[in-house]
């Protein structure tokens, strides 16, 4: 499991106690066991586990490992059956976790949809480089560049022009095309409460192993709280977007004009077509192939050959289009 310096890419604001919190969020608890009083600076998620921080809980499917110490972990959720688990010391229960998500990160973090996030840069041969990256002096950047704060870059790495790398870690041997965007805001807001003002603030990054080639115009998002991440090897045609927490094993090809959604997981040795479309939330076993055009909208298992939409067994595919064939008239 990744794990990186988050202040390195969002500074932190101040230290907020567990009890600021919940003057903070007063109007939406409902209740609260409190045993331990101590500083929030930081965010966990369910996979990665960090001291003195705040982690939202909706899942009754989530085990808590006894090797975490959880005495310095506050814990807030809406489920009742994870408020009755008296394993929890800190806890408190919510009505509403996006209002809660929102006011605590954006007091927390400063994050670049917030108005008072800061970097310095200097010019270098036509890009703007932050004097807070960390990039190898063997690293060739091309005109009109962006890297923002944080951002490392690996020995022997080719960003072509016109890109911008944020919130990032890329390793060796990489190549990005030209005008591509990494390490970007997700799509994260509540549909019932959408405008600018109402974004969840993403503050986690992505993430590109070695040996990987981005394509031109590509979008990869940076993760919500942890990572997006790109495995080794990967090969990635122009036009794709590769949304917030997504997890792209090794050796993954994907062509032009795909759209993968948000924390969708795809295996290792996975070709997928162009145009391609994969909904949010899926898991893509080992050595899939994707069809063209294919409309992902359910798993899919190890070794499976999908095409259509929704996306079916090729063969099934196959035998309906030739059955379709028929029912028109086609011979």
């Amino acid at each position: 499991m990744l794990d990186f310096n988050r202040c390195d890419f969002f500074p932190l604001k101040q230290k907020i106690s567990s009890d600021e919190i919940i003057q903070n969020i007063k109007t939406i608890i409902l209740k609260k066991r409190i045993l331990n009083i101590f500083n929030i600076i930081e965010i966990s998620s369910k996979d990665i586990i960090r001291n003195q921080s705040i982690l939202f809980l909706e899942s009754t499917d989530y085990n808590p490992s006894k090797k975490y110490d959880f005495s310095k972990i506050l814990v807030l959720t809406t489920n009742q059956e994870i408020f009755n688990n008296l394993f929890y010391s800190n806890i408190i229960l919510i009505s509403n976790s996006t209002n809660a998500y929102n006011l605590i990160l954006n007091n927390l973090f400063f994050h670049e949809d917030d108005n008072n996030f800061f970097d310095k840069f200097d010019c270098i041969k036509n890009s703007y480089i932050s004097k807070f990256s960390l990039i190898d002096p063997s690293v060739k950047i091309g005109n009109c560049c962006v890297v923002g704060r944080g951002v490392k870059i690996g020995k022997n790495c080719i960003i072509k022009d016109n890109v911008i790398i944020k919130n990032s870690i890329i390793e060796d041997d990489v190549i990005i095309g030209d005008g591509s965007v990494i390490g970007s805001t997700g799509f994260g807001f509540d549909l019932s409460n959408m405008g600018s003002n109402n974004l969840h603030p993403h503050i986690g990054i992505t993430y590109i192993s070695k040996n990987v080639r981005i394509g031109a115009n590509c979008t990869i998002d940076r993760g919500k709280i942890d990572y997006t991440l790109i495995g080794e090897n990967c090969m990635l045609d122009n036009l794709i977007h590769i949304a917030h927490n997504v997890i792209l094993g090794n050796n993954v090809c994907i062509a032009a004009q795909t759209g993968i959604s948000g924390s969708v997981k795809i295996g290792n040795n996975v070709i997928i077509g162009g145009q391609s479309g994969i909904a949010g939330h899926l898991n893509i076993g080992n050595n899939v192939i994707i069809a063209a055009k294919s409309g992902v909208t359910k798993n899919i298992k190890d070794n499976s050959k999908v095409a259509g939409f929704p996306a079916i067994d090729i063969k099934k595919w196959k035998l309906n289009i030739i059955k379709n064939y028929k029912d028109y008239g086609h011979k």
